[in-house]
């Protein structure tokens, strides 16, 4: 199995706003960089985005060390998700799950997809090379 690291960030200019997403694979010497956005949307909108674009840019079964800086999306995903599944995309607090297409697509490829996907919180700004190279992707996808 390939390993592959994955750095991702989102970028929002106003919350809501114009926001962008960028994603920073590295596997065997090899490097890609992936970004886009959209025009009227949210920080976590965009930083969900970045982990879903990141894991479907992947063409076979990989071992992944995926770094973020987004608790929301890391938590998110590896803890929250099962009880907002299990009470039918509802929080604890009885309201609708904020952004549940996102993490329905986002849990098709963590939970039913064929990664092995290892996750890492990193501080955002704090000088992490990989972690700003996806700030300035994401940054990068900010519609003007």
């Amino acid at each position: 199995m390939n390993h592959v690291v994955i750095y991702t960030d989102g970028a929002c200019k106003g919350n809501p706003g114009p926001g962008g997403w960028g994603v920073f694979l590295q596997s065997d010497g090899h490097e890609k960089e992936l970004w886009g956005g959209e025009r009227n949307t949210t920080n976590n909108r965009m930083e969900l985005t970045a982990v879903i674009e990141g894991l479907a840019a992947l063409n076979r079964p990989c071992r992944v060390s995926l770094y973020l800086d987004s608790e929301y999306v890391r938590k998110g995903i590896t803890e929250w998700i099962h009880g907002w599944k299990k009470k039918g995309w509802v929080t604890a607090a009885k309201q609708p799950v904020k952004n549940a297409e996102l993490w329905q697509r986002l849990d098709q490829l963590v939970h039913g997809g064929p990664h092995q996907i290892e996750w890492h919180w990193v501080k955002g700004h704090a000088g992490n090379p990989g972690n700003e190279r996806a700030d300035a992707l994401a940054n990068r996808g900010v519609p003007s």
